[in-house]
């Protein structure tokens, strides 16, 4: 009953739907009007040509049954013009009956209401009381990323959807959403923006310094990360009111310059857990080749402890017997200190001093160049529209103009004397062509892409890539590394820095009793209890009650995990890391220097 007060109190509310039901009522009058001219013409041609009388409902009722087709039969003309007056009813009757009435019902009644009960179905408001929330302005690749890592800390959050019909369809696949628009304060009263947690901003860059504006009018006090997607942007969100801006695509350039293989291998540091650094090195042309990780001894003469081994763009976890080939990059961890000495290990083994080839000269691929060069490493950039080979030529290293798959063009490039290649267009199904090419030229070259739909992750695999990266998983992290006021750490597609409660089935046992690792595949870099951490844990490490491991893996790790040593899907962090992961030490805004 309240559903159906509800649905007609929205459907009268709108004047849209106001102006439907005049219409309707407008029509209905003009439809009785026909229906009473024909009855009175019934009865002065039955009184006139058949000599018959008939009342006024009789002459209606005949009226009706002619324009409805239902013909009882009980009166009928007999003379020919009353037959001809019967047909012209009936052809009447079929037009405003049967094609008119049903149109007008539809088009006017039926389709607003129906709008009307999709738009209750998106919730237009938080419910009172609710607090701690993340806001997000835009439903694309990066939200769902985050909702997915929202989820499995148990933190709420609400989309934000214009489109109503849109809005009940992200209902309809289980996302919180709220129908509003994020440009509007009333929108942001609405959803409580001022009790949020966070406000993440991610719409084009002109749209998103309005919605700053809107936000921190309304919630002065709460966190805003936006996303930027021209570099030159930073500045007007940061003026706007946004305490964190992420230039997507340049950290995204970044992130894959930072793993390509070029001149002596070295082990570059993609971020830190606790006292540690992480980093990964890859063992191309280095004696380790062929190694198995127990043969490394890598923790006994250097200090560095071997978290994980990517080998095909898929990081597996370290086993004993598995064994390193010229394609495989190894993922540490260790103190400054220690990774220092493991570059001095490394330097000393064959430099390759060709330049790295980028494919793509968009904003990423320029990001891309543009860290290769401050790190002294020569770069060839192919591109294949004249214009935008022109626009960066000086800025990208070496351009040159042609189709990336022209052998004529590869050859030029020297794809066959580089370390690396760094494939930046936005057409996964270009980059996974191009993958499989250049893997099948050159089976040794180490191949990084970036990739747009994380669906096609096994497809890039699968074609050969080394390493994979889209721009969802990377600000995804940078977001929740901004909650939990850490640097970020961003491994790779798929694979993510989990904050594990320990379940009661380890209790008590060792690190290396409880077959983590060996049994699902992650990788405890870290154990934390009653605030206290232990980085790079022994295997002898007791798992006491409490703990919560932080580890290295998928969420397909994380599922194993799950159904070997729990009994739930998700876990609920301990009160002490819960509360740092959702308010982080004192709910305000990250120091330091702004990006990861």
């Amino acid at each position: 009953m309240n559903f159906l007060k509800a649905q007609l109190s929205y459907f009268f509310n709108e004047s849209r739907l106001r102006r439907n039901i005049l219409a309707i009522g407008r029509y209905i009058v003009f439809l009785s009007t026909i229906v009473a001219v024909c009855a009175v013409i019934f009865q002065v041609l039955m009184a006139r040509v058949e000599g018959k009388s008939y009342s006024w409902a009789a002459g209606v009722y005949w009226v009706l049954s002619v324009m409805s087709t239902l013909g009882m039969g009980d009166i009928v003309f007999e003379s020919d013009i009353g037959r001809l007056y019967t047909a012209l009813v009936l052809i009447i009757g079929i037009v405003l009956l049967l094609v008119m009435l049903p149109f007008v019902f539809v088009n006017f009644f039926y389709a607003p209401w129906l709008g009307a009960h999709v738009r209750l179905e998106a919730p237009r408001r938080v419910r009172p009381g609710r607090r701690g929330h993340v806001v997000v302005t835009r439903y694309d690749s990066l939200c769902a990323a985050l909702v997915r890592k929202l989820k499995l800390y148990d933190i709420p959050y609400f989309v934000l959807e214009p489109d109503p019909e849109r809005a009940a369809e992200l209902v309809d696949i289980g996302l919180s959403v709220l129908n509003g628009r994020p440009d509007r304060a009333k929108t942001w009263m609405a959803a409580r923006g001022r009790d949020a947690r966070l406000i993440v901003v991610n719409s084009t860059d002109e749209i998103s310094t309005n919605i700053v504006l809107t936000a921190r009018h309304v919630a002065p006090a709460v966190p805003v990360m936006a996303v930027a997607d021209r570099v030159h942007s930073v500045g007007v969100l940061e003026l706007a009111g946004s305490d964190r801006v992420l230039p997507l695509k340049q950290r995204l350039g970044e992130q894959l310059a930072n793993r390509v293989s070029a001149r002596h291998a070295e082990a570059h540091t993609i971020g830190s857990i606790l006292d540690l650094e992480i980093a990964e090195f890859p063992v191309h042309s280095t004696p380790l080749v062929g190694k198995r990780v127990r043969e490394l001894a890598l923790r006994g003469m250097l200090g560095v402890n071997i978290l994980a081994v990517w080998q095909g763009a898929r990081l597996r976890p370290v086993r004993p017997d598995l064994v390193l080939d010229e394609r495989s990059v190894v993922v540490v961890a260790g103190t400054k200190e220690q990774l220092s000495a493991l570059n001095a290990f490394l330097v000393i083994y064959d430099a390759n001093e060709s330049p790295v080839v980028v494919v793509g000269g968009g904003v990423v691929g320029c990001a891309v160049a543009a860290a290769l060069r401050r790190a002294d490493i020569p770069v060839n950039l192919v591109e294949v529209d004249p214009d935008v080979a022109s626009s960066i030529q000086g800025t990208a290293g070496r351009v040159i103009v042609g189709d990336a798959a022209d052998p004529v063009i590869v050859e030029k490039a020297g794809l066959k004397e580089t370390p690396s290649v760094v494939i930046t267009t936005n057409n996964d199904d270009v980059n996974i062509y191009l993958t499989v090419f250049y893997r099948r030229l050159c089976p040794s070259l180490r191949i990084v892409s970036r990739l747009t739909n994380e669906e096609n992750t096994a497809a890039m695999c699968g074609a050969g890539a080394d390493f994979v990266l889209s721009s969802a998983t990377l600000g995804s992290e940078a977001v929740i590394s901004f909650m939990q006021h850490r640097e970020m750490v961003v491994l790779g597609e798929g694979t993510d820095l989990l904050y594990v409660p320990l379940p009661r089935s380890l209790e008590k046992k060792t690190l290396a009793e409880s077959g983590i690792a060996a049994r699902t595949g992650l990788n405890v870099v870290g154990i934390r209890r009653d605030g206290v951490a232990i980085s790079n844990p022994p295997p002898s490490t007791r798992l006491e009650p409490g703990s919560t491991l932080i580890a290295l893996g998928t969420n397909a790790q994380l599922d194993e995990f799950a159904r070997l040593f729990s009994s739930s899907r998700w876990f609920r962090l301990p009160a002490d890391i819960a509360k740092l992961l959702r308010h982080g030490p004192g709910h305000g805004v990250v120091s330091g220097e702004r990006g990861p």
